[in-house]
């Protein structure tokens, strides 16, 4: 799958939901890996912001993100409308805070970007793979998700309001492609109560009973009706059948739970990448998905550091053994923390540290609680990083590595006795005026126990 932008702009114009102020915003192509971003051509120097679950500063009616001053509410519709139709980069001009609420779904944006068109670039979807169940709750809400791994993207979302109007609802979103008109058109839903109280708070000044479902859940006078036909600017309105306000006629039985996935897809594409697995949904609302956005972001941070876990082979012949190494460094017992180097490139060496209760440190060190000591699990890695420093060079065994400096270093779980420690150093950037910097990860099993970067200088040892 190639990422998508338009391929022309265009313009869309309406009102925001809660400002009730005209808003224009025009769509523009972007290049690849750019993402979805905002600009807020309105304010001085035209602020951008990153559609990104960690920009995310309200969820309350909506999701609102900001970067500095600049905020640009309700973008989940946009953001749906978006990965809806694969897009994945894309600037967002808006001359004002808030995105049109249209006529309350993702249609009108869907519409407007198919008119243009949708294209192809060079260059590969960033995809996230769920590659084994995990479940995720949000202790606030009650909302529960449930992801599995799958061939493609599927979402199901089930709503239950514990109202005899609304009841029990589930959607299903089994393929991107029937998203134009399974999904799009859903419209978004709100209950007379809620409608009232966000009158009364001054909000929704831009609603209509045209962009939303209002679902009358308690019986209301012809006198409450005609008072909240006033203030929305209707001549009269009346509760039609299952108690739903004859304004608009639901296109699906289940419109609102397909509204709720509509939501789904717009708040979950503030993740960043294109997700490919099954999602299942119970309760879900725009600060769980948030929540559940940031915990899959998590789980990227992940994934992508188990990509470079290194594979121990040992029935293979390591390239170089202890004596080996003992060529090229020059520490000796009871100082050396590589028993073997099992992979050797030009850019990244992975070495073998076997823990046993026989190392002398642990003498001394936390003797009724042995624990392999932080600071030589950053010189084993240390002593890796020279291996693959000095391996570049001529005349191996002339030269040492003398460390300037390191930084960032974390250390997430204890090594102990009967640890294999896998050390693997990778050059951030090619070997300049014998300057070195390089990424160290440790690694036990599966598990990550040690990283941080380093710095070195390459010096020629005096003979």
């Amino acid at each position: 799958m190639n990422q998508r932008t338009i391929k022309s702009e265009v313009r869309i114009e309406g009102v925001g939901l809660h400002t009730g102020a005209k808003a224009s915003i025009l769509f523009k192509p972007a290049e690849a890996n750019h993402g979805i971003k905002f600009r807020r051509i309105d304010l001085p120097d035209q602020p951008t912001i990153l559609a990104d679950v960690s920009k995310v500063i309200s969820t309350n009616r909506g999701t609102t993100i900001q970067e500095g001053i600049a905020q640009v509410w309700t973008v989940e519709h946009t953001l749906s409308a978006l990965t809806g139709l694969g897009i994945d980069n894309v600037l967002i001009e808006i001359n004002g805070p808030e995105i049109p609420i249209l006529d309350g779904s993702s249609i009108g944006f869907v519409n407007a970007i198919l008119a243009v068109g949708v294209k192809d670039l060079a260059e590969s979807k960033d995809c996230y793979f769920i590659t084994e169940p995990f479940t995720f709750e949000d202790e606030d809400t009650g909302a529960e998700y449930m992801a599995m791994p799958n061939d493609r993207l599927e979402i199901t979302t089930m709503v239950d309001f514990n109202s005899k109007t609304l009841g029990q609802q589930f959607a299903s979103l089994e393929c991107l492609d029937d998203y134009i008109t399974q999904i799009a058109p859903c419209r978004t839903f709100v209950f007379i109560h809620e409608l009232q109280k966000l009158i009364g708070e001054n909000l929704i000044k831009g609603g209509d009973l045209d962009n939303a479902i209002v679902i009358v859940d308690r019986i209301l006078s012809q006198e409450e009706l005609d008072d909240i036909a006033v203030k929305l600017h209707k001549p009269s309105v009346k509760v039609e059948k299952e108690g739903i306000l004859n304004t608009i006629q639901l296109q699906f039985p289940n419109e609102p739970a397909r509204h709720k996935l509509l939501d789904v897809l717009g708040d979950l594409t503030l993740v960043g990448k294109s997700i490919i697995g099954k999602i299942v949904t119970k309760k879900p609302g725009h600060k769980s998905n948030v929540e559940f956005g940031k915990f899959l972001k998590k789980k990227i941070q992940e994934q992508q550091r188990m990509k470079g876990l290194p594979v121990y082979d040992q029935d293979k012949d390591p390239v170089y053994d202890s004596i080996k190494i003992q060529e090229i460094l020059p520490h000796r017992y009871p100082f050396l923390m590589v028993d073997k180097v099992i992979e050797l490139t030009d850019t990244y060496v992975i070495g073998v540290k076997n823990v046993t209760f026989n190392e002398n440190f642990f003498q001394g060190h936390f003797p009724g609680n042995p624990i392999f000591p932080g600071v030589l699990q950053v010189e084993a890695l240390a002593q890796v990083g020279g291996i693959l420093a000095l391996s570049l060079q001529e005349d191996k065994g002339k030269w040492d590595t003398y460390f300037l400096k390191i930084e960032n270093t974390r250390f997430k779980q204890k090594v102990v006795p009967g640890d294999t420690v896998l050390l693997k150093m990778e050059l951030n950037s090619p070997i300049r005026r014998g300057i070195v910097s390089m990424n160290g990860t440790a690694f036990v099993g599966k598990n990550i126990v040690c990283e941080g970067i380093f710095t070195a200088q390459i010096v020629k040892r005096a003979e």
